[in-house]
Parts: structure tokens; sequence; C-alpha cells
């Protein structure tokens, strides 16, 4: 019986991604889209968690071009959202994000991943 309500609770867990695009060069953002697929969330989550961030307030030279973050699919659960900040370099082949006073480069190969999870485009068509 505890396995049931265990397994229930996981169920429970599940997460979307939320992100909103830069619209012009000022700090405004409009709602970009909804990513649902768990096996999506769970590949942006893992990358995340393996990139070597660097604890540090960055502060970059213009806006973002995306902010994301996870929301729980069930409404009765309540989190602090962690917004990520995304910015793809002037070379358009890397990216860059910024979490809560962390910052990372990723290499080009997990650029391309994490781009295409969030924006749902490829990173070489930007």
């Amino acid at each position: 019986m505890l396995l049931v309500g265990c397994s229930n609770d996981l169920q429970n867990t599940e997460q979307s991604i939320v992100i909103e695009k830069r619209i012009g060069d000022e700090n405004n953002y409009e709602d970009f889209r909804e990513v649902t697929d768990n096996e999506q969330v769970q590949k942006l989550k893992e990358i995340l968690k393996d990139v070597n961030w660097i604890n540090a307030k960055a502060e970059m030279a213009y806006p973002p071009d995306y902010k994301f973050a996870f929301r729980y699919k069930n409404p009765n659960i309540e989190a602090k959202a962690v917004l990520y900040q995304l910015w793809i370099t002037p070379n358009k082949d890397k990216v860059e994000l910024i979490g809560v006073n962390q910052y990372v480069k990723l290499d080009k190969g997990m650029s391309a991943e994490l781009f295409e999870i969030v924006t749902g485009e490829k990173l070489t068509d930007q």
C-alpha cells in the first residue's frame, strides 16, 4: 500500500517547461511555448544538472533571448520556480545560461540540444 502512495506521488510531480521569448531589443517578453513531453523535460533537467555551473552573479550586456522555468503539471503542488535566462552567442553556435547566482556557457553540442528542447528550433537556423 505504501508503494502505491509513493507511485501516485511520483506521477503527480510531472513537470513542464514554460518558455518566454524576447520581443525586439528591449526587456519585453511574450509567452513562446510550453514543453509538456516528459522525456524532453527530463533531458533538459539532466543537461542543467550535468553542466559545470560557475557560482557568480553574472550581468550581460543585453536582456536574455529566452527565459524558461519548470512548472509542475499538478496545480495543487506549490513550489518556487527557478527562472533560467538564455542568451544565444554572437556566432549563434552556443548558448549561455544564468540560473540563481550561477552562470554557464555550453559547448556547441549541448547548446544545440538544449536550444532545440527549449525552442523547438535548431540553433544553427538562428
